[in-house]
């Protein structure tokens, strides 16, 4: 009986990404109760909501950059893709668009983006810092451009206050359960997500291009492809984290989703995502994110500057980033240190 559970424990811990995974929960565990015992306040029902709620963002945008990640690549668009689809649903719903055709042609805009980004870094092969930096510059001018470089009206001046309580009350405002919908949103997202990475053959393959490229095409996966269903998932998260911001707003700003890109990354790389690419597990991104907001939450109430806030928060990413590399060096091959 005794070997039979270990062995089952050990299968579970032999899974790559789910000793850095657990490591990230305790470290959100941890992080939670330090600083619902310096302030109590962080253990109140309300909080408690609102860090769901506000972590959702985090956790979508990290979901769409750790496939990227996976992959051996990065998406600098995201922040931009987020402004476009937040400007590009409440432009035209103040235009009087039905609220589900704008959320449709917003998505449609977002894969689009996506697709672009896939086939410039994989058919193309430009490096990806340059690729999604270019789009990234054409997604946010595209945010300017579409409302006439100014942010929009409130929607509900073009579709009426029903309507538009009622996106708001999807994306934002509402609940199910007690919980905020835009949890749920990304929760069905990450279950949706992490079903499609770790129990289909494209996700395999999505690994495979991040563990090592040219084996990957060797052995018969499309690396295009791949590549483009990973940026289309950014892309995607992205669109729908600007929908969550246009809701909780009421209207489009132009400079929604500044820096998100970057959100993604530390989401991601403190659950375990490699940045080097073919390693990590969504369920480690879901604990980056929430150590993310756990410490965005805890700092803010213990008084603590916006500036400390961002030192703590980018000192672990480095630290995360640094575990990753030395674990990888200490894991390669003798016969290959001896022969570099």
């Amino acid at each position: 009986m005794e070997s039979k559970k270990k062995s089952g424990l050990g299968k579970i811990l032999e899974v790559k990404g789910m000793s850095s995974s657990l490591t990230a929960f305790v470290g959100l565990i941890v992080i939670y109760i330090v600083f619902g015992l310096i302030d109590h306040k962080v253990f109140s029902a309300q909080n408690n909501l609102n860090l769901l709620r506000s972590m959702s963002k985090y956790l979508l945008i990290g979901i769409g950059q750790s496939y990227v990640m996976i992959t051996g690549n990065i998406d600098l668009s995201i922040g931009a893709v987020v402004a476009m689809a937040t400007m590009m649903a409440c432009t035209l719903m103040t235009h009087g668009m039905a609220p589900i055709l704008a959320i449709v042609i917003t998505l449609a805009a977002a894969v689009v983006v996506g697709i672009i980004n896939g086939i410039l870094v994989g058919k193309f092969k430009l490096p990806p810092f340059i690729a999604t930096l270019g789009t990234m510059f054409v997604t946010r001018g595209i945010a300017f451009m579409v409302n006439g470089n100014r942010n929009t009206d409130n929607i509900a001046s073009g579709i009426g206050k029903e309507s538009a309580d009622r996106f708001q009350g999807f994306f934002y405002y509402g609940k199910t359960f007690g919980v905020y919908n835009t949890f749920w949103i990304a929760f069905i997202l990450f279950l949706v997500f992490f079903f499609y990475l770790s129990r289909t053959r494209s996700g395999r393959h999505i690994y495979a291009i991040g563990s090592n490229v040219d084996a990957a095409r060797l052995s018969g996966v499309d690396v295009v492809k791949t590549t483009m269903k990973a940026y289309v998932v950014s892309a995607i998260c992205s669109a729908v984290v600007g929908l969550i911001l246009g809701a909780q707003a009421g209207m489009g700003n132009m400079d929604a989703g500044n820096t998100y890109e970057m959100y993604g990354v530390a989401a991601g790389v403190i659950g375990g995502i490699s940045p080097l690419g073919g390693a990590g597990l969504l369920l480690g991104t879901f604990a980056g994110a929430g150590v993310w907001q756990v410490l965005e939450n805890g700092l803010n109430m213990v008084g603590a500057q916006i500036g400390l806030q961002r030192i703590v928060i980018g000192v672990i990413v480095v630290m995360a980033v640094l575990l990753d590399v030395v674990l990888r060096n200490g894991n390669r091959p003798k016969s290959s240190k001896k022969a570099a």
